[in-house]
């Protein structure tokens, strides 16, 4: 199957995906809206009560991203694999990702676990960096630090979404080993694995500046639509600022036209996030995932290269630990 093909026939995780985030978009700005009018008229404390329904929205979100988000990237993360590595895919594809996983949610659910401590190997990267961007000194060197890395984040949620494919492939392994796998499977093919890192970053781009763009624009026009909740907004701010005397606080984030703009920005990225993750992400991601596969499957890594990593991450000598526990 061609990378098309395997991301034509895992399209539907991604969008029942999307309709899971948009309804946890919808509960975390209800709440924080609720928030900001309840507090206003009883106690006359609007951002409080934004800051409130924002904190009560979170429970409700952990639960949806455990229970349901997570449930949906593994499914799909499962079918692209075998259709990378077996090259066909069954007609039910959507029925059979749950299928896949069903009894296997104690793995899944480890692996979630394990990606913070994969995260951890891979962001010795970035800490080196870091270092480097120190080291050239001034706005010059934090521009550098700062961009590559984001850069390296991005990369490593990649990574990542590879290194579940391959728990969930190697369905005989242990989790935490095959976690281990995977890391040494990057460590060894590092320069495999990042040819498609101009695609990554070149189709994030255009597709921030058509879609954000876009939903900037739609965002702003509703926006205009209801002024009076904008001027009493950034009325509240003014005295927020004012009663905890503020003085280096943004004067342009006091003024309504501005609010809209920052408003209609923010939105525009989020839901950009949204329909990048649905549309454009997954069809890079089976192709970082066809090459982390192949590569692994080559050659299987083994516990003398194991122990080449723990020389060089004393975070990856704790999943180790774990897997021989």
């Amino acid at each position: 199957m061609s990378n098309f093909e395997v991301y034509k026939k895992t399209l539907s995780f991604s969008l029942i995906g999307f309709l899971v985030d948009l309804l946890s978009l919808i509960i975390f700005l209800g709440l924080c809206v609720a928030g900001f009018f309840i507090f206003n008229k009883s106690t006359d404390m609007a951002l409080l009560g934004l800051l409130i329904g924002a904190l009560v929205s979170i429970p409700f979100l952990v639960l949806i991203s455990i229970f349901i988000s997570n449930r949906i990237k593994a499914a799909q993360i499962s079918m692209m694999t075998y259709g990378v590595v077996d090259g066909k895919l069954p007609d039910d594809t959507f029925k059979a990702g749950f299928r896949e996983i069903k009894g296997r949610f104690g793995k899944i659910t480890t692996f979630f676990l394990i990606t913070h401590l994969i995260k951890s190997v891979f962001n010795q990267l970035s800490r080196a960096i870091n270092r480097l961007g120190t080291a050239i000194g001034g706005d010059a060197g934090n521009a550098v630090t700062s961009t590559i890395d984001a850069a390296i984040q991005i990369l490593i949620g990649y990574l990542c979404d590879c290194c579940l494919g391959w728990v969930l492939y190697r369905k005989e392994v242990n989790g935490f080993k095959a976690g281990c796998e995977g890391a040494v499977i990057f460590f060894k093919h590092g320069k495999t694995l990042i040819r498609n890192i101009g695609r990554i970053f070149g189709m994030g781009a255009l597709s921030l500046v058509v879609i954000g763009g876009a939903f900037f624009g739609i965002t702003y026009l509703i926006s205009n639509q209801f002024p009076q909740f904008f001027d009493t907004f950034a009325a509240e701010i003014t005295e927020f600022v004012t009663r905890n005397n503020f003085e280096n606080f943004p004067a342009a984030l006091q003024d309504p036209k501005i609010l809209i703009l920052v408003f209609s920005g923010v939105i525009g990225v989020v839901i950009w996030g949204m329909i990048h993750s649905v549309l454009i992400r997954p069809f890079i991601l089976v192709g970082v995932l066809r090459n982390f596969m192949a590569a692994g499957l080559a050659d299987i890594p083994t516990e003398e290269q194991f122990a080449e990593l723990e020389k060089i991450s004393p975070r990856f000598t704790k999943m180790r630990n774990r897997a021989n526990a």
